[in-house]
């Protein structure tokens, strides 16, 4: 089986690297990634994994289009690199098997299902001190229910792996994919560790960037509005859980401590095992989550005809 990991990266220099050493070390075969314009070191990091022979290298500019370049590169997973199974990832993304490894869970998909999904763990912002985000990030938002602040980073979602398919189309986020392969919705062979926000610095860049994007998410407008409020380290620091705020969440059960990306970049095998009651509760927070997100686009469906009839009989 091959596994082929699609990337799309704009500076990320502070983690892409762990990013890559760990996918390619957790049995991806290759990495086909997209570099929209990176300033700060990234494309060095990138061009050499592409030399080691381990990744292509492509590089845009202009406007986020972001479905089109994940499209482009599942297309190409498919055609050109002999890809038997795809995930498609941002660089502060980590897929981790729940049992075994990548390749297994996906290999014990049955042969007529296509499409799976990977719940996404969100990581909370911990105290800059001078250690990477693996060793300082190992607390993790556990969700009660699903979140309706548009502002929040930490609403549950899923992303999506599939089979190659060269008429593959992978949405914004790649939450989504549209195939003519089945998909098993139920079934979550993986967690997708994200790390979201990390220091001061990259949390003002993002949010400046995304906030102007195809798709300025409320998390991103959140911060962009800060800086130029001249609020921007007062609302970061509002983001950032210290270590008594981590001792009460892991005790109230609203944050969950967990270190298997940390031992992986160390070099140990990750703990393994299963959680049903954190698995049964992710996926129910996911499905309130989704159920929330279909009721918002009926009510602006609702909202756009409304508007349209007024015109008509205006």
């Amino acid at each position: 089986m091959r596994l082929v990991m699609t990337l799309v990266v704009r500076d990320e220099a502070d983690i892409v690297d762990a990013q890559l050493a760990y996918h390619l070390d957790a049995g991806v075969d290759f990495v086909l990634a997209t570099d929209h314009g990176s300033t700060d070191g990234t494309l060095d990091v990138l061009r050499s994994y592409e030399h080691d022979g381990r990744l292509r290298l492509f590089g845009v500019s202009g406007e986020m289009r972001e479905s089109d370049w994940r499209t482009h590169m599942a297309r190409l997973a498919a055609t050109e690199h002999g890809a038997d199974w795809i995930l498609n990832t941002d660089a502060d993304e980590f897929w981790m098997p729940r049992t075994g490894t990548l390749k297994g869970s996906l290999g014990a998909v049955p042969s007529e299902i296509g499409v799976v999904w990977a719940l996404t763990c969100h990581f909370v912002p911990r105290p800059e001190d001078g250690r990477p985000f693996a060793e300082r990030m190992t607390a993790r938002y556990a969700p009660q229910a699903a979140l309706n602040d548009p502002t929040s980073p930490y609403r549950p979602h899923a992303k999506a792996a599939h089979r190659a398919d060269p008429e593959i189309v992978v949405w914004f986020g790649s939450h989504r994919v549209t195939t003519s392969m089945r998909a098993l919705p139920g079934w979550h062979p993986a967690d997708v560790f994200h790390f979201p926000f990390r220091t001061l610095e990259q949390y003002e860049r993002k949010s400046a960037r995304r906030a102007r994007g195809d798709r300025p998410l409320g998390q991103y407008v959140r911060g962009l509005q800060a800086r130029e409020g001249g609020r921007l380290e007062e609302v970061y620091a509002s983001l950032v859980v210290g270590d008594e705020a981590v001792a009460r969440g892991v005790a109230d059960g609203s944050l969950a401590e967990d270190t298997r990306l940390r031992d992986a970049l160390r070099g140990f095998p990750p703990a393994r095992g299963g959680n049903d009651r954190r698995y049964a509760r992710d996926e129910a927070a996911l499905r309130d989550a989704d159920l929330v997100r279909v009721v918002r686009r009926l009510d602006g469906v609702r909202a756009r005809v409304g508007e349209l009839e007024r015109r008509a009989g205006s």
